[in-house]
């Protein structure tokens, strides 16, 4: 014990000379339960509106639908690292309320403004801030990918929304027009019109592949955890999921116009509704291979 002791008072003397403070990890105590829960309380009690038009949304909506899926997927993630988390030393620090004061700031300017993006992002700010506060930079640091995918589960405002997917609609009918042609099919484009021999074609903002894309990064997200060992192999991967959206979202319009130029009556009813998860499911078997890939190649 004693000389226990001394090393202490030498490692703290050290620390003195170097200009440095020992961190101190203060333990969570009861009243600290006390007061988080009442501001988790508050937090529920402000964003309630929030949240219920925000799954509305998701629920009125076929192509925001998987932001059903992140809450649970979130929470399970960081269930399963609660060891790695909790192993972590839990030191209060103040600095977190600067994310909350930010927030509160993004709330109040989406509030005036009626930006329901606004509101909706600073509710994950708000509970990024909380947990920064209460348990520390390196509990929130561990929690990271959870909080991210969060912020995934938030539509992009209607004017970002817009602006990228007419350019991904004219992008997409030009190239799928091109390789119709490429295999023989007689094809007239213009704009994001596509007619065929005997059924005209429109490429609808729902077809942009921006619905792809969104569902694209949150299973990239979830493969990268899952299969990859280091950030630069998981970040790697996230970025590969924009081409990938967009490539397979233009293999989905040119068999909707190859299978329009056999039989018009298909296109526009059971393979039209069907080829959307398929091209998903095709979709994210890509990822999970281009994972595997960065594994081997990146992680060893």
């Amino acid at each position: 014990m004693q000389l226990r002791r001394c090393t202490m008072e030498i490692s703290a003397s050290l620390d003195r000379d170097r200009g440095l403070r020992p961190i101190v990890a203060r333990p969570v105590g009861r009243w600290a339960w006390v007061e988080g829960s009442i501001v988790l309380t508050l937090t529920g009690l402000l964003y309630f509106r929030v949240v219920v038009d925000l799954v509305g949304d998701w629920w009125s909506d076929p192509g925001l639908s998987q932001g059903m899926l992140i809450p649970p997927l979130s929470a399970y993630i960081a269930w399963i690292r609660r060891s790695q988390t909790l192993a972590l030393p839990s030191v209060a620090d103040n600095r977190g309320l600067f994310a909350v004061g930010l927030s509160s700031l993004v709330f109040i300017i989406g509030k005036l403004g009626a930006e329901f993006f606004l509101m909706r992002i600073s509710l994950i700010i708000l509970l990024a801030g909380i947990a920064w506060t209460y348990w520390g930079y390196a509990r929130l640091r561990s929690l990271a990918l959870p909080f991210l995918l969060l912020a995934t589960m938030v539509p992009l405002p209607r004017v970002v929304y817009n602006s990228l997917a007419t350019p991904l609609q004219l992008f997409a009918s030009d190239v799928s027009a091109n390789i119709a042609r490429e295999l023989g099919i007689t094809v007239y484009r213009e704009g994001n019109i596509i007619s065929l021999a005997n059924i005209t074609l429109g490429v609808e903002e729902a077809c942009s592949g921006l619905n792809s894309l969104s569902s694209l990064v949150v299973a990239s997200a979830l493969l990268g955890f899952l299969l990859c060992a280091n950030l630069r192999s998981r970040l790697t991967l996230l970025l590969l999921a924009i081409p990938l959206a967009v490539g397979v979202n233009v293999v989905r319009i040119t068999g909707t116009a190859l299978v329009g130029d056999y039989r018009p009556e298909f296109a526009v009813g059971f393979y039209h509704s069907f080829s959307g998860w398929l091209i998903f499911v095709t979709g994210f078997a890509c990822l999970y291979l281009l994972a595997r890939a960065l594994h081997a190649l990146l992680d060893s």
